[in-house]
């Protein structure tokens, strides 16, 4: 997103924060969620849902069956709510104007852990920690998924920013923090913490950072406004893009590819840039490679492959699976009809949530949910729903 258009939306949510308040989107927006009390509460004779699916819809939740896609439960929930996986088998996070809020998508179900603070922003899972940041306070929490399981508050690590700014954070298996920096007009950089939250690494060299993704050998991946920031082996790389503006705020990453993957939008001006080219980032020779597919696609077209493939849902509604080592398009998935990215971004549009070998995309002009076998491309199944949806999510087991 430039910065005009981000000055636009937050002139939009200013005029809307007698009724609600921003929250920070993984696509570099802002978020408005409602924290109204849902009109499902947790009972422990609720049938679990298998590998379930959460779908959010103007006005609530959907939980479905990820195997069957049968509709288990509509939870109303007014507001605009986010959606992310929580890093365990049964819960997800949703993001509330007043916090993050663990809800247990098995039982359908919101658990009585949450974490407090105005616009709760990404949700990054990696390494059996899931790490939260909440852009309104700069802190950041991370916890083991597992200690969900009781539905109690879990133990977690704390770290709070010098400054409160859109940020994103990731713990390595070492213990290291890398956190974004930053204030609410200027974002530059990133640092790195020891497990006793002592700075051992800075580099500001990262204009307007955002987003983060993490490849093979945990070498992970920062987006700046000309390039990406990489953190490997305790140090620092820039990799800089052949534009002088270069925009890389989403990517994908995978532990089997050392390739991330990340989108690619060059005019600053612009009031939404529908970009048809995707960046490769190669974290062994720091190199980046650009692919147009010849369609454009959005902020919530990015996912990764069981095999490493780099997979873009296009706006000719095609699931484009991508060789990440080459660029290549191995194969085309017809995944749904034409689409138009909305100005809006809060505004439906097809959304692609991958788990192991399946790959589901919403088709929110049909009210339709889909679901493809990844490895032959076969649908394996469709289901029409009441309303609908915006964000699609689910499970995913980080153990």
């Amino acid at each position: 997103m430039n910065r005009s258009t981000r000055a636009r939306m937050l002139t939009g949510a200013a005029l809307a924060l007698t009724t609600s308040m921003a929250l920070t989107a993984c696509g570099g927006s802002d978020d408005v969620s409602s924290d109204a009390e849902p009109t499902q509460t947790k009972s422990s004779k609720a049938t679990a849902v298998k590998n379930p699916l959460v779908a959010s819809y103007d006005g609530g939740l959907y939980v479905l069956d990820g195997e069957s896609l049968k509709l288990a439960k509509t939870v109303e929930l007014p507001g605009f709510n986010r959606v992310n996986p929580a890093g365990d088998k049964d819960h997800v996070m949703i993001s509330t104007d007043s916090g993050f809020r663990v809800f247990d998508a098995a039982r359908q179900s919101f658990t009585d852990a949450d974490f407090k603070g105005s616009k709760p922003g990404h949700v990054v899972r990696h390494g059996g920690k899931t790490t939260l940041f909440t852009d309104g306070t700069g802190k950041v929490n991370v916890f083991d998924p597992a200690d969900l399981a009781d539905g109690k508050q879990p133990q977690d690590r704390n770290y709070t920013s010098a400054k409160p700014h859109h940020g994103v954070a990731i713990e390595l298996a070492n213990g290291e923090l890398v956190s974004t920096l930053g204030t609410e007009e200027k974002r530059t950089g990133a640092l790195v913490l020891n497990k006793k939250n002592k700075e051992i690494a800075r580099a500001e060299n990262c204009p307007g950072v955002h987003g983060e993704a993490a490849a093979k050998g945990e070498v992970v991946g920062l987006g700046c406004e000309d390039g990406v920031l990489l953190y490997k082996e305790g140090k620092f790389t820039k990799v800089d893009a052949p534009d002088d503006y270069a925009r890389i705020g989403n990517q994908a990453g995978s532990d089997v590819s050392p390739v991330l993957l990340g989108d690619y939008k060059t005019d600053p001006e612009a009031e939404l840039e529908r970009p048809t080219r995707i960046s490769l980032i190669d974290t062994r020779t720091a190199k980046m490679k650009l692919v147009d597919l010849g369609t454009s696609y959005s902020f919530r077209s990015l996912a990764r492959g069981p095999h490493g493939e780099a997979l873009v849902l296009g706006t000719n509604g095609v699931l484009h699976v991508i060789d990440p080592e080459t660029g290549k398009v191995d194969r085309k998935i017809e995944a749904v009809g034409d689409w138009t990215e909305p100005l809006d971004w809060q505004q439906p549009r097809p959304t692609l949530f991958v788990r192991d070998h399946t790959a589901y995309v919403s088709e929110p002009g049909k009210r339709q949910l889909h679901a493809f076998d990844l490895d032959s491309g076969k649908k394996l199944k469709s289901v029409k729903l009441p309303k609908s949806t915006n964000e699609l999510s689910g499970t995913v087991d980080g153990h």
